[in-house]
């Protein structure tokens, strides 16, 4: 694992509570989370708070068994102390948290994973971090294509002529190998998108590409099938020379697990967190303040 990120690993494990209780209830406190999740201010660090207390709201599960306002004396300079707000959080709500904070954080990246993974084996986050990460490349993939293909509706290409772009876009990514002909040497089925069994990297190449035509077709407002089809092939051309360059062949790189099925097992697991989450410990004030002392 990443050397910043074995220090993270460390922080988070340092952070976890222990209520004094026979169940030995495990917690941390949002004020302490806000910088080891990349955040300055408490102010934005709030919104991806309130944000979470939503999502359990949502989910079905009691927000007040996961998070817990508290009121915390911290120093000042002068040697006083004031009263702050905070909040008691349980695994569930900290991965809540991470789940509506700032994907484009490393540390918020790794948090989702952390919180989700209730061993916290290094191995079993990083497993879990590397299909986040394929599974975000899938969705910005989504996202660009759905553009393009909007985008060039507008300029007299219909659905059946962006399918016959995006294939020979695939064909110059592939070094020629047709989006049918990869299909049949990962063994998918035709129903199914290429794009669910390809490893990260290369997904990230496909939507890098049609981002380039996106903008070109823009910019030099280009018009009809024809003038995309060359520009979205130059673009995977131009893509492919980058990676052949650092010795990357898209079509010799090995099919990664249906990206479906994973998205089903994380969904699952996310919901098995929710249930198996223990609440947090006592509901008075008096019972916030001993955890807190």
């Amino acid at each position: 694992m990443d050397k910043q990120l074995l220090i993270l690993q460390e922080e988070l494990d340092r952070l976890a509570q222990r209520a004094d209780t026979e169940a030995g209830i495990e917690f941390w406190f949002a004020r302490d989370l806000q910088t080891p999740l990349g955040y300055t201010r408490w102010e934005n660090f709030i919104t991806a708070v309130q944000k979470a207390i939503t999502s359990c709201k949502e989910t079905g599960f009691l927000e007040t068994d996961h998070f817990r306002g508290v009121t915390k004396m911290v120093p000042l300079g002068s040697g006083s102390e004031r009263a702050v707000d905070d909040f008691m959080l349980t695994r569930y709500a900290c991965y809540l948290i991470a789940q509506n904070g700032d994907p484009r954080k490393v540390e918020v990246a790794f948090a989702q994973s952390y919180f989700a993974v209730q061993t916290r084996k290094q191995e079993l986050i990083e497993e879990r971090m590397q299909l986040q990460a394929r599974l975000e490349a899938r969705d910005r993939l989504k996202e660009s294509e759905k553009a393009l293909s909007q985008n060039i509706y507008e300029r007299g290409v219909d659905d059946a002529g962006f399918a016959r772009i995006r294939s020979k876009g695939d064909a110059a990514l592939f070094g020629g190998h047709t989006t049918q002909a990869m299909r049949e040497k990962y063994g998918i089925v035709k129903a199914r998108s290429l794009a669910d069994f390809l490893p990260t990297l290369t997904i990230a190449a496909k939507n890098l590409a049609t981002e380039m035509t996106n903008h070109n077709v823009q910019q030099a407002d280009l018009q009809g099938e024809p003038s995309v089809t060359r520009e979205h092939i130059q673009n995977n051309v131009s893509v492919r020379d980058m990676l052949v360059q650092r010795g990357i062949k898209p079509e010799e790189l090995s099919p990664e697990q249906d990206l479906q099925k994973l998205e089903r097992h994380v969904k699952k697991q996310e919901k098995k967190l929710g249930r198996t989450a223990v609440g947090l410990p006592g509901t008075s004030a008096e019972d916030a303040d001993q955890c807190n002392s």
